[in-house]
């Protein structure tokens, strides 16, 4: 080799290197884009949208049970088991229900009908999650929160998933006092002990459950009956859902008020529950305006009532939150 040849094959070498070094990276890239892949679906397993509004109504049953502030690591530590079971629960659920879900177009993209896990990965992950949520309760909280939250868990995946859901238009009705569990678990977390106060708050969430649940099945009506899953609005009329719906709406304000006695509590609740509660009744009926109009599924615009209806229970129970504060 000359030496004029020396620069070449230097320059060669370099040109080799960065092929190595961009092919390394592009690897490392396509590695690190499969972990997150893998991570965004187990995350997507636990449904974290529907934990956020668990946790809405936990919380303010705990500051209700302390008569204030209560101590900061009893929340934190709440929180967490809270969202370890929900977490859990959910991913049993999207197991139980996978062929259920590739069939609407509402769930189709969920992590097991488009196979970014397995089934049986979803299932070892929630058991995980299970036994995780029970035990840190248990040690970090108390025993009693943790058996409310694994009798939650087992009646949301044995009763409502297992035995209601493909059963009966009643489905969401008794399933959903699965979704009650989390104000008797906040205040057991303070108190270690039940009270009348938390169960008028699970009377709160029970009844509006099925106003919320049946504005979005009237939405995605389609889908569950393309499912064979006989929700109310496929089975049923939609005035006959919609009164249903007022019905409902009517008696979780009543049990929302139900609590300004029972709880003691100041002037700002039982104002900010009257007004929340007009609200969500107007909702109600001009829903049942556009049913008895004769329009049906997405022409009833159900999402109105079931996006005020996320709104009316987050801020009810903030305001029962905050009226404490200022006792």
């Amino acid at each position: 080799m000359t030496s004029i040849d020396v620069p070449d094959r230097v320059a060669a070498d370099n040109r080799a290197a960065r092929v190595d070094l961009g092919v390394k990276a592009i690897r490392r890239s396509r590695q690190l884009a499969r972990v997150r892949d893998v991570v965004t679906a187990y995350l997507g397993l636990t449904k974290p949208r529907i934990i956020e509004l668990l946790l809405v109504t936990t919380v303010p049953a705990m500051f209700l049970a302390a008569g204030g502030v209560p101590p900061f690591i009893v929340v934190l530590a709440t929180m967490v088991g809270g969202c370890l079971a929900a977490a859990s629960a959910n991913a049993i659920n999207c197991v139980l229900d996978r062929d259920i879900d590739e069939q609407m177009r509402r769930t189709r993209r969920r992590p097991l009908p488009r196979h970014a896990v397995s089934p049986l990965g979803a299932t070892v992950f929630g058991m995980i999650l299970g036994i995780a949520a029970t035990l840190w309760l248990g040690y970090s909280v108390n025993w009693l929160s943790a058996a409310l939250a694994l009798g939650a868990n087992a009646f949301y995946i044995v009763v409502y998933t297992v035995w209601l859901k493909r059963r009966t238009p009643q489905n969401i009705v008794w399933g959903g006092i699965a979704g009650c569990f989390p104000p008797l678990i906040g205040w057991t977390a303070v108190t270690g002990s039940l009270a009348l106060t938390p169960f008028v708050m699970f009377l709160i969430v029970f009844f509006w459950t099925p106003p919320h649940t049946w504005a979005l099945a009237m939405r995605y009506r389609e889908d569950y009956a393309r499912a064979n899953v006989p929700m109310l609005p496929v089975v049923r009329s939609a005035p006959v859902v919609a009164r249903q719906i007022m019905a409902y709406s009517a008696v979780t304000v009543l049990a929302s008020l139900v609590l300004w006695p029972v709880a003691h509590t100041g002037w700002l609740y039982p104002a900010v529950a009257v007004v929340l509660g007009v609200a969500l009744l107007w909702q109600s009926a001009l829903l049942l305006a556009r049913a008895r109009r004769g329009l049906t599924d997405a022409a009833l615009q159900p999402m109105r009532l079931f996006h005020w209806s996320n709104s009316y229970l987050a801020l009810l129970f903030v305001a029962a939150a905050v009226d404490t504060l200022l006792r």
